[in-house]
């Protein structure tokens, strides 16, 4: 299955939405905050989906994907916002970043894994 990039500052979010991706058969990783999500996709060149919260210390989760996407590894890599906010002006920051989803907070994770099944054309288990 995909390997996926994990991005939350909010612990509970980061594990629960891993714990059940992992159990969809997806391999995650996990990033903190903005600064150690884009250490991980520095160390991790083979990443197939990145799904971020955009408020978090250190390093936005936009500011996170504009640097990823810089990264010659990253370019076309797809990811999604994982957030409370829900401003237009953000989303469209996001699309510029190559978002493909933008996903309002709280949710089910079974919206966070068929927006992946979908991104990834990959069948659901």
């Amino acid at each position: 299955m995909a390997k996926i990039l994990v991005v939350d500052d909010t612990e509970i979010t980061r594990t629960e939405l891993g714990d059940y991706l992992q159990k969809a058969g997806h391999q995650v990783i996990y990033g903190s905050d903005g600064a150690s999500g884009l250490v991980q996709a520095e160390t991790h060149g083979d990443i197939d989906l990145i799904v971020s919260d955009y408020n978090m210390p250190e390093m936005d989760g936009l500011t996170m994907l504009q640097r990823i996407r810089a990264l010659s590894t990253h370019r076309t890599t797809p990811s999604f916002m994982l957030t409370t906010e829900s401003s237009p002006g953000l989303k469209a920051q996001g699309k510029e970043c190559g978002v493909k989803a933008w996903i309002i907070k709280p949710c089910s994770p079974d919206l966070v894994l068929a927006a992946a099944v979908k991104v990834l054309g990959i069948a659901s288990t």
